[in-house]
């Protein structure tokens, strides 16, 4: 049996064949619950805990820690982190060398 491997791009969502913006809003939301799911971590929070803390329900959290992002927003991952204890910050400034894109990144 012949098996073929496939180099990565550095990103699974752009492996996955999704379009450019989309692989972007994912990233970013990626970015966001790994935030979250550390700090609930850190702080040695139940779910349900931080649910109340997010003003959410731990089922809608548990959903998105697991993966489900189609059922959040960026925004409201922000605010939950910003619930958490977190600043959550966002840049605008122009495009450089190609059209605009969303980054995000994380504070260490």
């Amino acid at each position: 049996m012949t098996r073929t491997h496939t180099k990565s791009s550095g990103n699974v969502f752009a492996d996955l064949g999704f379009a450019p913006a989309e692989v972007q809003e994912l990233t970013a939301k990626s970015v966001l619950i790994e935030a979250i799911a550390d700090t609930i971590a850190g702080r040695e929070l139940t779910q349900a805990t931080a649910a109340k803390l997010c003003r959410t329900d731990q089922p809608t959290l548990s959903k998105v820690l697991r993966g489900r992002m189609e059922s959040v927003t960026i925004d409201r991952l922000a605010a939950w982190l910003t619930a958490l204890g977190h600043s959550v910050e966002i840049r605008v400034g122009p495009a450089r060398a190609r059209p605009g894109r969303l980054v995000a990144a994380r504070a260490r």
